[in-house]
């Protein structure tokens, strides 16, 4: 990989991210290489800005954070096929990150210059909420998302419980019950859909999964459709009743029964650098949410 601008994005709140970020700009700096470091996180968005104020774009984004700030990179980054190599620095699981001993290896840029990686085009959302009558719409921007959009009921005060359709492919298929509704990529299969019992998605399928969320039907179950699907959603009752759209866990946007999101999956994808020593999907299943925990037994027993 040719690398002659490098984006160092380390995680809010974090002094061993910004001290990683330090660390990384001073080793690119020594090979000739341009960096410069950002902070982002919860409500702090450098992107705009900085694509704005930068006359070139990125050769590779580094990433130094847990998998919350993965996902607000990729979806403001995704867009413009920036790369993205990312490092558990100050998150928690770091499942969509390296482990951050990898930064302590004194080769590791040279490995990236000579093409010790590989890249995975991992499958993004888009969605599209029309606001108002359908006679009238008002069109809110496109947001995307790596993991899942999902909507539950916005007004804590009251019962969670909400009242979806969905339609895919102009089709009326379920009406939802309960406390929410979850569309998922096959990134997030293993996060927020799997822990309603949706199924686990390997990350090279393209796939959309749809699950409910405490679903008041013992018909309601996970579904996985198309990636050409297009899905809507609109919520039905009481127009006090709003109904929240989130994406990657990030609050988006208030629907009423008036109004619809149409969810399909994006044309561009998530480029994610794995370097060539990474542990295999499996095993990270393994490690990180404690899959197949018989066989590690078994393996631990033998040794």
């Amino acid at each position: 990989m040719d690398l002659h601008l490098v984006w160092l994005i380390y995680k809010k709140n974090s002094k061993e991210a910004r001290e990683q970020a330090q660390n990384c700009f001073i080793a690119l700096q020594s090979l000739g290489i341009k960096a410069i470091y950002v902070i982002s996180g919860p409500g702090v968005n450098p992107f705009p800005d900085l694509i704005k104020s930068q006359a070139k774009l990125p050769d590779l984004a580094v990433v130094l954070g847990g998998d919350g700030t993965v996902l607000g990179v990729a979806r403001n980054l995704s867009v413009y096929k920036i790369p993205l190599l990312s490092f558990n620095v100050g998150g928690n699981l770091g499942f969509l990150t390296h482990d951050k001993k990898e930064l302590n290896n004194k080769n590791l840029w040279q490995l990236i210059l000579q093409g010790n990686f590989s890249i995975q085009n991992r499958m993004m959302l888009q969605a599209t909420c029309n606001i108002g009558s359908a006679s009238q719409p008002r069109q809110n921007d496109i947001c995307f998302a790596l993991n899942d959009f999902y909507f539950k009921a916005d007004d804590d005060e009251l019962s969670p419980t909400c009242n979806l359709q969905l339609s895919i492919d102009n089709e009326i298929v379920d009406l939802y019950r309960g406390d929410g509704l979850i569309l998922a990529t096959p990134t997030g299969s293993t996060a927020y859909a799997m822990a309603t019992g949706g199924p686990i998605l390997h990350p090279s399928i393209d796939a959309i999964v749809v699950s409910a969320i405490c679903p008041m039907s013992l018909s309601s179950r996970p579904v996985v459709v198309p990636p050409t699907s297009e899905l809507v959603v609109k919520p039905l009752g009481d127009e006090n009743r709003k109904v929240k759209l989130w994406k990657d866990g990030t609050s988006e946007v208030l629907l009423s029964p008036k109004d619809s999101c149409i969810i399909r999956r994006c044309h561009h994808y998530a480029l994610m650098v794995v370097l060539n020593n990474t542990a295999s999907y499996f095993t990270t299943l393994t490690k990180k949410l404690h899959w197949a925990g018989s066989l590690i037994n078994d393996q631990t027993t033998k040794n």
